[in-house]
């Protein structure tokens, strides 16, 4: 799948996962710079949000999005992950004022390389959307090709609602 930025081709994604497969183990670090595993997430089904730089317009529009949904879904967990530091996402989350959505570090590309989420040697991770059982298994997903584009957040919510 290509990938573009402002109309232009910026990477190729291949080998990323797709709807009925199982989501790949990661590991992740919480604000505390606390290991988290996918296994630790899937208490409930999982909402993925995954966002470039949580310190650019598009990506605060999605975080933002949805911080001010996920108290409407009670049986679904929500994080967000980026590449940015745990510092960078804390920093943020006070000056956006974004408080419920759990932000996840993968400063360490873990998750980008557990994923092939990776956009190349930009150390950035490719917007999308990702919707989890709790044994793993994909139930939606969404990968915008515009990278500058924001996900469309009505089919996956409704997917939510219907859990």
């Amino acid at each position: 799948m290509k990938i573009q930025r402002h109309g232009q081709d910026f990477c190729e994604l291949n080998d990323y996962p797709l709807v009925g497969q199982k989501f790949p183990e990661f590991q992740v670090l919480d604000s505390q710079q606390n290991p988290v595993t996918l296994a630790s997430l899937l208490t409930k089904p999982l909402l993925i949000s995954v966002v470039p730089n949580i310190e650019t317009s598009v990506c605060a529009l999605q975080t933002k999005h949805f911080n001010e949904v996920v108290d409407q879904f009670s049986q679904c967990n929500f994080v967000t992950i980026s590449t940015n530091t745990p510092e960078q996402q804390q920093n943020w989350c006070a000056a956006a004022n974004v408080t419920r959505m759990q932000l996840l570090s993968d400063e360490q590309f873990n998750f980008g390389h557990q994923t092939n989420l990776l956009m190349g040697d930009s150390k950035l991770l490719a917007r999308s959307v990702w919707l989890l059982q709790t044994d793993g298994q994909i139930i939606y997903s969404e990968i915008p090709s515009e990278m500058t584009d924001e996900p469309s957040y009505e089919p996956v919510l409704a997917q939510i609602k219907q859990l």
